[in-house]
């Protein structure tokens, strides 16, 4: 069970450092993702990212998970 705890600790961690990065060099965008503007209405709807983030994130918790 600790093994666990700490694969989550270290995971909320990157995930921290990741959303920081985000927020202080701006949003990541691939060119297969949406943005609408309406007046003063900006709705962006990420799907490319979705699918890339979707597709690594499987890759390396796959790996890390992989039975022996």
């Amino acid at each position: 069970m600790q093994d666990i705890g700490r694969i989550l600790l270290v995971f909320g961690i990157l995930l921290a450092v990741i959303g920081g990065g985000l927020m202080l060099f701006g949003r990541f965008h691939l060119p297969g993702d949406l943005t609408i503007k309406s007046g003063n209405v900006t709705f962006y709807i990420p799907l490319a990212t979705s699918i890339v983030l979707s597709l690594a994130l499987t890759l390396v918790l796959n790996l890390l998970f992989r039975q022996r």
